[in-house]
């Protein structure tokens, strides 16, 4: 099996023979595949976890954590590492750990040593997440990086959708190492197609690439996983460790903007964030995150207590928005390179604004019914959103930085369902003025579900905001650059 010697450069993209693309552009999105599903099939294991291992529920969540740490925490790092090495020799590494690590979870003798296997697949799928995007602008013609955003948007989606229902499957038949085995043969075919059908990585001299920040890679692990177990741990009641958290991630944050400053080659390029474009692009995509993860967090409880509809049905509804976005990926990414990538995010976020009030009204007037048509005016805004506001970001990066920002964009989509979940969780309890969700008067969850989604509206209106600020901003930028141009 040989391996595709075009060499990944702008000019060679758009000259590539239309089939390699298809097949270079499969590896990517079975990549994007799998790395969804590592999350999301694992879920629904919890509860068997916990009978095979005896071990309590507060134990058997750190298989999901250690893996959403693991992609938290070193997600910029795998980008920056595949700016230095290339991002196609990096991806195959990527693939190859996720593979190992998933044989490893399937054969943990405890629950630690899946815990551990865990935080390797994370490692494997933080290298995925942000090389599939990095991949994307050498992979692809520039004039369909749109659609090729809106493939991965939906093979995410997929892997969400997907994951809950074949875990069930396997789990009830072969049983719980299957959800972990199953994704060995689909790892092998994916380092084959990126392998053999991805172009090669330009050759980049020494000066060019820099080296690897280890200090700077130390100081954001340790500070992004402060936040993130501020957010989570503590079972909801906010206390002393989770403020102790967030002092020393915020000093964290301090040190490591700092340290970028002294350092030759930084793993974040300090002068991009001043980039008014792409530091709008990351605080929306956080924002946007955020409200997702509400209708995740918030939805099965208002389903369930406020609706009286039982487990097997809540997750008909909740596998709706799924489905929704897997079909609406691709057509999105269509619009994008149709209409312009600035025009469809206003656009997406406008939808999305609609679809978070409608979410905050309609269940209250129309029952399910309302919720599913919120749903369907929400998610389609959502894709079109990240389809464009990747397509933006990562259209005009220099190749030697696309890893590191692609990277720094996943990050800013892992924050903000983080936060979501910790959050937007927290409005809804406060809303439903209740510290046990579960005791909760319908009444009371409706109360909550409201406010929580006028919330999120309001989240979605101030991105959107951003989105028009940051380009007038980028308008006028443009002009007084041509003008001292002609002067």
């Amino acid at each position: 099996m040989k391996p595709n010697r075009t060499e990944s450069s702008e000019e060679t993209t758009d000259k590539t023979q239309p089939g390699l693309v298809r097949w270079a552009l499969t590896g990517l999105a079975l990549s994007m595949l799998l790395s969804s599903l590592g999350i999301s099939i694992a879920n629904i294991a919890l509860p068997t976890l916990a009978q095979a291992f005896t071990a309590s529920f507060q134990d058997v969540q750190w298989v999901i954590i250690a893996y959403l740490l693991a992609v938290t925490i070193l997600i910029v790092s795998a980008g920056r590492l595949g700016d230095i090495i290339g991002h196609r020799r990096m991806l195959l590494i990527g693939i190859l750990l996720f593979t190992l690590a998933s044989v490893l979870c399937s054969i943990a003798p405890t629950l630690w040593m899946l815990v551990v296997a865990r935080a390797v697949q994370g490692l494997g799928a933080a290298i995925l997440m942000a090389l599939t995007i990095a991949l994307v602008r050498a992979t692809v013609p520039k004039k369909k990086t749109g659609r090729a955003m809106g493939l991965l948007g939906t093979m995410s989606a997929i892997g969400t959708a997907l994951g809950p229902t074949l875990g069930g499957i396997l789990i009830a038949g072969p049983g719980w190492r299957a959800i972990f085995l199953i994704m060995v043969p689909l790892g092998i075919v994916n380092f084959m197609l990126a392998y053999r059908f991805l172009p090669i990585d330009r050759k980049i001299t020494r000066k060019a690439r820099g080296g690897f920040d280890l200090l700077g890679t130390l100081l954001l692990g340790l500070t992004l996983a402060s936040y993130a177990l501020a957010v989570t741990v503590g079972d909801g009641q906010f206390n002393q460790l989770n403020i102790a958290l967030l002092l020393a991630a915020a000093a964290g944050l301090v040190v490591f903007i700092f340290a970028q400053t002294k350092v030759a080659s930084p793993l974040i390029q300090l002068a991009t964030l001043r980039n008014q474009q792409l530091s709008a692009s990351l605080i929306m995509n956080i924002l946007v995150a955020t409200v997702m993860m509400a209708t995740l967090v918030v939805g099965p409880f208002y389903l369930y207590h406020a609706h009286g509809l039982n487990e097997a049905v809540v997750g008909i509804v909740m596998s709706i928005g799924p489905i929704i976005a897997a079909l609406s990926g691709v057509p999105a990414g269509h619009m994008v390179d149709r209409l312009g990538a600035p025009f469809i995010v206003i656009l997406g976020l406008a939808t999305m604004a609609l679809g978070s009030f409608a979410l905050s009204g309609l269940p209250v007037m129309f029952g399910t019914a309302g919720y599913i048509a919120a749903i369907a005016i929400l998610t389609p805004g959502y894709q079109l959103f990240q389809a464009a506001n990747n397509t933006t970001v990562m259209m005009d990066i220099s190749p030697d930085q696309r890893g590191a920002i692609s990277g720094m964009l996943s990050l800013s989509r892992n924050l903000g369902l983080i936060t979501g979940a910790s959050v937007m969780g927290a409005v809804f309890a406060f809303a439903s003025m209740t510290t046990d969700i579960t005791l909760a008067s319908p009444e009371a969850v409706t109360q909550g579900m409201r406010i929580t989604f006028a919330v999120a509206g309001v989240l979605v209106v101030v991105a959107l905001g951003i989105a028009l600020g940051s380009g007038v901003l980028a308008k006028r930028a443009s002009s007084d650059e041509q003008r001292s141009g002609a002067a």
